[in-house]
């Protein structure tokens, strides 16, 4: 693996190296808090690289406050690979206190159309940052239920542009999954 790899390449290779498995049991443990920053910066250096390659040996010494990094790359693997349990690890990492590992939890929701985190996500739509309201918006259109119409058309009128286009698309594709219209 080279410092340069995609994310896809890097979790590939790490599932054809050591199990996929072995890697999705891994990011689990990382994104349940089972795997804490002391031990993951200490004896689990070597696993952390097979959620991002051979770069998080350049940062795995400073302060455990970037270990929101690692839960980051942890639920980021569930773009590449897939096991019917990191549903549940996703479900207790969708309030992470990091946003971006809610925004990865929303984008891993939004590829699997994994209906049953859509409600654990719900507080994203009303988020600070825009890029976790956007990404949550269209994570309930891929996945959502009529029910959670509602809280998108409150997007229609957000006040970032960003996060109004992701709304509006994403009652597009509820609209179109579901067969039914909500505006």
């Amino acid at each position: 693996m080279t410092d340069r790899q995609p994310p896809r390449e890097i979790v590939l290779e790490s599932c054809a190296k050591h199990g996929k498995d072995a890697v999705i049991d891994f990011a689990i443990a990382v994104l349940t808090g089972e795997v804490s920053a002391e031990v993951a910066f200490t004896t689990e250096v070597e696993k952390l690289k097979w959620l991002v390659g051979p770069i998080v040996g350049g940062w795995a010494k400073l302060d455990p406050v970037n270990f929101y990094w690692a839960r980051v790359w942890a639920a980021r693997i569930f773009l590449y690979v897939w096991r019917e349990d990191a549903v549940d690890a996703l479900g207790r990492a969708a309030d992470d206190p990091a946003w971006r590992v809610r925004e990865h939890v929303a984008r891993v929701t939004a590829q699997r159309e994994l209906g049953q985190l859509v409600d654990a996500l719900l507080p994203g739509l009303t988020y600070e940052l825009p890029r976790v309201r956007a990404t949550t918006a269209r994570a309930v259109g891929a996945a959502g239920e009529a029910e959670h119409a509602e809280a998108l058309l409150d997007l229609l009128d957000d006040p970032d542009h960003t996060v109004r286009a992701a709304a509006e698309k994403a009652l597009d594709r509820l609209e179109t999954r579901l067969d039914r219209s909500f505006r």
